[in-house]
């Protein structure tokens, strides 16, 4: 019998609470004009991302593909990270939000972005961050898995959306880094950057509610602004860049 989080009739609810949800819909938006700040210089070609699910990408970066693991009316195509069915050197951006934590061999993923990316063309994900505060939301708050001291770069179970570790970024890209950089040498680490330690809780996330009003989601981001310099503590997520060679 399959987990409820692997049915599509989920995601749909998910993409109508999202939209639903003035906050959590502007957790979203920032997260998409993340994505957008980091195409600037990119080459000419397709945009891909992955893992779209209940999101709507396609409100910030228009030409965007969208796709998933599952079929969704919603997405564009039918897409496994493992093997992108797209030639060489033809993409020029790939993005994922809150995806990559999902992957079930990443390394296989991420062979496949190096052989599919153009020079200059960008892996952009906003991703679970392993600091002092989010592992503790993670490991108590969150009905996804997380282990920081996995030594594989692998996810167990067979469910697309339900089986995952959200410290699996901060295991590839810095726990492991060195590892990284010798398996894959034409994909540079650009950016890294952990931030927005209490947006996504206030919002509430998939349930119905949220924890404040909309009206103080901008001030609720300054305090976050204020806070930056704090990420590697209490982000919650982490942005990362990697940039084809």
């Amino acid at each position: 019998m399959k987990n409820i989080l692997d049915l599509p009739e989920t995601t749909i609810k998910s993409g109508e609470i999202i939209k639903n949800k003035k906050f959590f819909k502007n957790v979203y938006l920032d997260f998409y004009q993340i994505f957008k700040s980091h195409s600037k210089g990119i080459p000419a070609g397709k945009k891909l991302e992955l893992g779209s699910g209940a999101g709507f990408i396609k409100d910030v970066i228009s030409d965007v593909i969208t796709s998933d693991v599952i079929k969704l009316p919603m997405c564009d195509k039918i897409v496994n990270a493992e093997k992108l069915p797209f030639k060489d050197k033809t993409l020029s951006a790939i993005y994922m939000l809150n995806t990559f934590h999902h992957i079930k061999n990443p390394q296989k993923a991420l062979t496949e972005f190096q052989r599919t990316l153009k020079k200059g063309g960008k892996v952009v994900m906003v991703e679970p961050y392993n600091s002092f505060w989010g592992r503790f939301i993670y490991k108590n708050f969150h009905y996804e898995g997380f282990n920081e001291k996995a030594m594989e770069w692998k996810i167990n179970g067979k469910g697309p959306l339900s089986d995952a570790n959200n410290a699996l970024p901060w295991i590839v890209f810095q726990r492991d880094r060195e590892k990284f950089i010798k398996l894959f040498p034409n994909l540079k680490i650009t950016h890294f950057q952990a931030h927005t330690p209490i947006r996504y809780l206030l919002s509430g996330g998939l349930k119905k509610h949220q924890f404040v009003p909309s009206f103080t989601y901008s001030w609720i981001k300054k305090l976050e602004e204020l806070l930056a310099p704090l990420g590697k503590q209490l982000g919650m997520f982490v942005t990362i860049v990697l940039e084809k060679n």
